[in-house]
């Protein structure tokens, strides 16, 4: 009886660990995300700076023909 009982024991420990890592993993994916989402808004934005600068530049290029 003390085995039976033993093996249904870690099976559920196995599955309760296998659930704390498996949130674990769920919260690094949207942290990592977020991350992406935010690094791709300042690629964005630095490309549209870089966008602002190259426009200004030509039309100071062509004010000095």
């Amino acid at each position: 009886m003390f085995w039976p009982m033993l093996a249904v024991a870690l099976g559920f420990l196995g599955i309760a660990v296998l659930g704390v890592l498996g949130i674990k993993v769920f919260l690094e994916a949207q942290r990592l995300g977020r991350q992406v989402a935010d690094t791709t808004e300042r690629i964005n934005r630095a490309a549209e700076d870089l966008e602002n600068a190259a426009t200004t530049l030509s039309r100071t290029g062509g004010a000095l023909r």
